[in-house]
């Protein structure tokens, strides 16, 4: 366990030149400050966290990771000349593949756009494969999961086939993130999506209010978000994300409402993953500083919009999992994905819907002593048969200690459904646990005014490129993404001739 004192040196970048410069993370009160200083540009500063005290609590969690045994770079410059290299703490757990910069919306938030480029970036179907067999060549642990997103990835034609493409190849969770318009518009591309094998959607969805729509996409676009989730139920895709942009101002009242929307709608919709919006180009320092919502500030909206049933401290870092990876790959002798994410990234918790109420799973759970007690044998473990066997016995004589059934919802068996998660492993049981509760979660993607090269280091969320190169999401968005799509795509005219 790391110490959680909040002063500390990283490297970073100048938001403006991209030299790497240091970057310092302090305590300031009641929350955690950034400064940087650029010789060129000068001063720069941000809030990286809005509540130190949760800064402290998270970072007890902080896993080390130990990246790839086949990096595809050794010892790169980071975050420059990415592969992934030899200096990466986290093996890829979602790979993101933009099948096109195409998209039937012109939103200012989004990272790609072929209208307001003039190009077209859209990797032909082998070179698509070519990048998802990288991924699966990864060692120890085959990328298992993937995300075709965009632009829009639904204005490919072939993208059921490049699903069912996914999925021969192995991946066991294949997503697609989408605005959701053609899926509302057609009941037929949800029901060939779903027999291609694909598990969720990842849907565009910035509240329940027109003006959220407006504020974000130009124009009140919730009713065909509404269709498109009546499609999914209708076609079978049961594994629906709610994903919002947060933007103070913009949607900040809405995370109630959205949160109780997916909650009534449990049987289609498993999750909410909620988005920090991140500042891209040059932005004013004092209206960024104004706007910038960190992850504490999300847990706040959240306890004011649903009164109080979920608070922030019902929320644990992504890597808080990391030891539940650990005890199964240690169990099996199977290497398992392990969720070595830097612990102020992301956050998650699962909550249960009955009679009207929200009830998050550390209200009937010592979430915590649970962790606790995995470490803890994990220390113990001396590697043979008897000492697995004595590992699982104390863990099953152990776990009823941490919960109370009498506060858990009335047709839940927790204790059932964590001892299938230690037995068969993460996937399967979690199936089980997701058909009852909802995923609430969030990641706060990094931009140049406040990045952490720790906080790269440690991404498990990659994107593929067509060279090759697999790359962290935060510096693909912020350092690469221009470069790559310059490099692999073509004038709109010639594209739009290539398709005739």
């Amino acid at each position: 366990m790391r110490s959680a004192t909040i002063d500390k040196v990283v490297p970073s970048l100048c938001p403006l030149c991209l030299k790497p410069i240091e970057a310092h993370i302090f305590r300031d009160g009641k929350v955690v400050r950034l400064e940087k200083n650029c010789p060129d540009h000068g001063k720069f500063e941000d809030i990286y966290w809005s509540d130190a005290d949760l800064y402290e609590k998270f970072d007890r969690y902080w896993d080390e990771g130990e990246g790839l045994d086949n990096p595809h770079t050794r010892d790169g410059d980071c975050p420059f000349n990415c592969g992934i290299c030899s200096r990466h703490k986290t093996g890829t757990l979602l790979a993101n593949i933009d099948l096109t910069n195409r998209c039937n919306l012109s939103c200012p938030v989004c990272f790609a756009n072929a209208e307001a480029s003039g190009r077209v970036y859209e990797p032909p179907f082998d070179q698509v494969k070519e990048m998802m067999a990288r991924l699966r060549e990864e060692r120890p642990v085959p990328c298992p999961a993937i995300q075709f997103s965009g632009g829009e990835p639904t204005m490919r034609e072939d993208l059921p086939s490049i699903v069912a493409m996914a999925k021969d190849m192995g991946f066991d969770q294949i997503q697609i993130a989408t605005n959701g318009i053609r899926l509302a518009n057609s009941l037929d591309l949800c029901q060939s999506l779903e027999r291609s094998g694909l598990n969720t959607v990842y849907l565009q969805f910035d509240g329940l209010s027109p003006e959220a729509s407006i504020a974000f996409r130009g124009r009140d676009v919730l009713p065909f978000k509404l269709k498109a989730i009546e499609n999914f139920r209708r076609s079978g895709l049961d594994s629906v994300v709610l994903v919002p942009t947060l933007e103070k101002g913009a949607n900040d009242g809405e995370v109630g409402k959205i949160i109780r929307f997916a909650a009534e709608n449990l049987d289609v919709v498993k999750g909410v993953n909620f988005q920090p919006i991140a500042f891209t180009g040059r932005v004013d320092q004092a209206e960024r500083l104004s706007k910038r919502t960190t992850i504490p500030d999300l847990f706040r909206l959240v306890e004011e919009q649903t009164e109080g049933e979920i608070t922030g401290d019902d929320f644990y870092p992504v890597s808080f999992v990391a030891p539940i990876s650990r005890l199964i790959q240690a169990k099996t002798g199977i290497s398992k994905p392990i969720f070595s994410v830097h612990p102020h990234c992301g956050a998650a918790t699962y909550v249960f819907h009955q009679r009207g109420h929200l009830i998050p799973i550390s209200r009937f759970m010592d979430v915590e002593g649970f962790s606790e007690l995995l470490k803890d044998e994990m220390e113990h473990l001396e590697g043979n048969s008897v000492s697995r066997l004595k590992m699982k016995s104390k863990i099953v004589s152990e776990l009823p200690k941490l919960i109370d059934e009498s506060a858990a919802p009335d047709d839940l068996n927790i204790l059932r459904l964590l001892l299938g998660v230690l037995k068969n492993g993460t996937r399967d049981s979690l199936k089980e646990v997701h058909k009852k509760a909802l995923f609430l979660g969030t990641m706060h993607f990094q931009d140049l005014y406040n990045i952490d090269i720790e906080r790269v280091q440690r991404c498990g969320i990659h994107y593929a490129t067509p060279d090759g190169r697999i790359i962290p999401f935060c510096t693909y968005n912020t350092i690469y993404r221009k470069d790559v799509e310059e490099r692999f795509s073509v004038p709109v005219s010639q594209f739009r001739g290539m398709e005739r």
